[in-house]
């Protein structure tokens, strides 16, 4: 799955990332930890919007 991201240094240290398509925001460490949860957070939103709508 191909995920749109935009990154931006955390202000704790880190990153986080956005997804723009669906409203998702996760953080992570280093840019590959950060896109990992927002691959599994968008995941889990497409899961819950299907769910939701009876998809």
């Amino acid at each position: 799955m191909q995920v749109t991201a935009i990154l931006t240094h955390a202000e704790a240290g880190g990153f986080t990332a956005y997804n723009p398509d669906t409203g998702t925001t996760s953080e992570g460490e280093t840019i590959d930890e950060a896109l990992g949860n927002l691959r599994e957070a968008v995941e889990l939103y497409q899961e819950e919007f299907a769910t939701s709508t009876g998809n």
